[in-house]
């Protein structure tokens, strides 16, 4: 027998996610974004089997030297590698982007379900908070809570998560708020179906794949403002390398070795235009909004 619920539920579409696949294979900027992507994840996960010295290993006898068979990228103002000190660096860099975009994500998916399903005080309430948040922009929200918690890694990427939270909580609510009218939906509540069973398993799979596509655009941006904070003082301290640090660490000898700070330049440039690219590719293939335009100009 099948019930309300059953007849009125968003008709399956097989191998959704193979298809979503195969969009992003087709789309060329997606994967030259995804293979740098995971070139530099790889690269950074096993530094120490990449990476010709330590981060912190000093050569006295080659300080801010050129790139050379011992030094590919040459070496800083202390004698330490600098591709050694990348790699490291962007263990750092990529972690707090990927670990601070999943906790802003998360906490951000849950606020969104509650307050788009759910209305009402919890929903105004919610959002006037998240308001406030939104009303700062996100350097300074972030250096704010830096400056309340102290620097640090664990402090950057709780700043980070943070900022993040209000978007990801917008950007759910409304579309929870499109989905809990759908015939689906109310059939659901019609049967009796519990709350918390409609958002887990009606609500989170359609909203899954917006949340995947905002996710990867927001790691960039995460990386970015870490770097930012590293490059302000307030991220990974010295030694330990970290992107932003190692720039603002350059920027005293731009007019000696410019390639002290070229090269980390270049790694949160290549990193955040890949990750963009990635991203594009999977809002292309994922978000229903992007597909439906893309059909409308096609009929059209």
């Amino acid at each position: 027998m099948v019930t309300a619920e059953q007849a009125y539920a968003p008709p399956a579409v097989p191998g959704r996610w193979r298809q979503a696949v195969k969009a992003v294979a087709r789309h060329r900027g997606a994967v030259v974004g995804g293979c740098v992507v995971a070139l530099m994840i790889l690269a950074c996960a096993f530094a120490g089997l990449v990476a010709p010295y330590s981060a912190t290993a000093h050569d006295y006898t080659a300080v801010l030297s050129g790139p050379s068979a011992a030094h590919p990228l040459g070496t800083d103002q202390l004698g330490r590698d600098i591709l050694s000190r990348l790699l490291y660096g962007g263990r750092t860099s990529l972690g707090v982007g990927f670990l601070a975009t999943a906790i802003g994500a998360a906490v951000g998916t849950v606020l969104g379900l509650v307050t788009g399903y759910l209305r009402g005080i919890v929903d105004g309430l919610v959002m006037r908070v998240l308001d406030v948040l939104l009303a700062f922009p996100g350097i300074l929200l972030a250096i704010g809570i830096i400056a309340m918690v102290g620097p640090g890694e664990a402090n950057v990427v709780l700043a980070v998560s943070v900022f993040g939270v209000p978007i990801f909580a917008r950007v759910v609510r409304g579309e929870v708020l499109r989905l809990r009218e759908q015939p689906f939906v109310e059939a659901a509540r019609a049967a009796g179906t519990r709350s918390v069973h409609i958002m887990t398993r009606h609500l989170m799979p359609n909203v899954l794949p917006l949340i995947i596509v905002y996710a990867t655009l927001r790691v960039a941006t995460a990386i970015l403002i870490a770097s930012s904070l590293g490059f302000l003082g307030l991220g990974a301290q010295p030694p330990s390398p970290e992107w932003g640090t190692m720039l603002a660490d350059g920027r005293e000898l731009l007019t000696v070795a410019p390639l002290v700070a070229l090269f980390p330049g270049l790694a949160i440039l290549v990193t955040v235009l890949a990750l963009n690219l990635f991203g594009d590719g999977l809002r292309d293939a994922l978000d229903p909004r992007m597909r439906g335009e893309t059909e409308g100009r096609v009929g059209g």
